[in-house]
């Protein structure tokens, strides 16, 4: 089991996803829960796929925290 960060980011329209360990691997969608299924569905297809290209699937090796400015 991998397990990857997610940024999503709200847009003008909707919400946008992506993993920066993962280039090339972005979502969308019209809710923020809506925009995570996706995301899920596109790690999956993207890992799928490098397996199926004989690539090693990468360590996620990027962190997210929150920082507080007063």
């Amino acid at each position: 089991m991998k397990k990857f960060l997610v940024v999503i980011e709200k847009t003008l329209n909707n919400y946008s996803a992506y993993s920066p360990d993962l280039p090339g691997c972005v979502a969308t969608g019209e809710t923020i829960e809506e925009t995570e299924k996706n995301m899920y569905e596109a790690i999956d297809l993207h890992i799928q796929g490098m397996i199926e290209d004989n690539m090693t699937i990468p360590e996620s090796t990027s962190i997210a925290e929150y920082v507080v400015v007063r």
